[in-house]
């Protein structure tokens, strides 16, 4: 059975503008192809055939290219090595360089999706997606025997399409030891305003960064739909420094260019297995909240492979895999059933309040919001 060719749902235009980049990553084109774990293009594979002649089948897996690209720390290749040791299947990564929108331009453009999973979308995709697609680039999921495990407040897809496998919480890191060696963040979004933290906040461009748009979103919560843009004036009036991606900011920060950064609350699990001064990654939540960012793992419709991919995502909710999965993300696991190694609790910390918004509120201010804030703070 052949994957689905799609039909051209979006015209020249609406193509264009998928080609910049989503979450923290880069750009390119649905004809530069996508690296995989062989060193192959996506259109010099082609598309699994089937099992003809008894040959293992193989489950082609889309994610971003930190969830594989280093071995020793990221959960994709464990992951690959877990799952082929269980089962009578192979696993192959696609890591396109911008991550789901070259799915998206390929989908747009007539031509067959080369892979059968998806794993690393937020609900900021999702949306994306559904904008600029008229027919279904995933399918439905059902059938998982784990589905129930799955925290309810991480649900982002009112469809069932995305099964969220590790959340993580946006807040501020802070270097207690900056200036004098007593600083200490402020406890709440009104005392980033203050005059004593001019200067000393890093944050990422909520246009182009996930990182960033989820910090701008918790503006939006804390200081309501009327309030946030007068707030984020604030903000720039105090010196904040709005940088291109949480990369770029948190290496700022760790030249100890300002003593804080808009980062995630598992901080200190990286910063304690890297042998860092704990005191350099201190976390507050503002307003006791942390704004949760959760991943999902989706099936593209028209995948040959449909049962094994619902094999596989089932494996992915299992307590020890999510577990693993925690750790080598350094996330939180997306199930009630995940039982987390003590060197990890002791060092992760979960925000009194998660803060998020769902589908419908993205899906129908999302664009505005980021466009009001695009024009207000890059155009004063």
């Amino acid at each position: 059975m052949k994957r689905r060719s799609f039909l051209t749902t979006a015209g020249a235009g609406g193509v264009a503008a998928l080609t910049g980049c989503l979450g923290d990553g880069g750009a390119t084109t649905a004809d530069e192809g996508t690296t995989t774990t062989g060193g192959t293009t996506a259109s010099e594979t082609g598309t699994t055939t089937g099992t003809a002649g008894g040959e293992t089948p193989e489950l082609v897996v889309a994610t971003y290219g930190a969830f594989v690209d280093a071995p020793s720390t990221s959960p994709g290749p464990w992951l690959k090595d877990a799952f082929e040791s269980e089962f009578d299947a192979t696993i192959r990564y696609e890591t396109p360089d911008s991550e789901v929108n070259y799915y998206i331009e390929r989908a747009a453009r007539g031509v067959d999706i080369p892979a059968d999973l998806y794993v690393g979308l937020d609900v900021n995709m999702l949306i994306r997606i559904d904008e600029n697609l008229d027919a279904p680039l995933f399918a439905p999921v059902d059938g998982l025997e784990r589905r129930d495990t799955v925290k309810e407040s991480l649900e982002f897809d009112p469809q069932g399409r995305a099964v969220p496998y590790d959340t993580g919480y946006i807040c501020l890191v802070f270097d207690e030891t900056f200036g004098d060696g007593d600083f200490a963040a402020p406890a709440t979004f009104d005392g980033l305003l203050e005059d004593q933290f001019a200067g000393d906040l890093l944050t990422q461009n909520p246009v182009s960064s996930a990182t960033g748009k989820a910090f701008l979103l918790h503006t939006v919560a804390a200081k309501g739909r009327d309030g946030f843009l007068d707030y984020w004036q604030g903000l720039k009036e105090n010196d904040v420094r709005v940088l291109e991606d949480w990369s770029t900011s948190y290496t700022a920060y760790s030249n100890g260019e300002a003593p804080m950064v808009v980062s995630y609350s598992t901080d200190q699990v990286y910063a304690h297995d890297s042998g860092e001064d704990l005191a350099k990654h201190q976390l507050r939540f503002l307003n006791d909240q942390g704004y949760a960012n959760p991943e999902g793992m989706a099936m593209f419709e028209g995948t040959d492979r449909p049962e094994l991919a619902r094999t596989f995502m089932d494996f992915v909710l299992r307590p020890d895999v999510q577990a693993e999965i925690a750790v080598r993300n350094v996330q939180y696991p997306a199930t009630t059933t995940a039982e987390l190694p003590e060197s990890f609790a002791k060092y992760a910390q979960e925000p009194p309040e998660a803060v998020t918004f769902n589908y419908d509120t993205l899906r129908d201010n999302l664009s505005e919001w980021t466009s009001a804030w695009e024009r207000q703070f890059v155009g004063n």
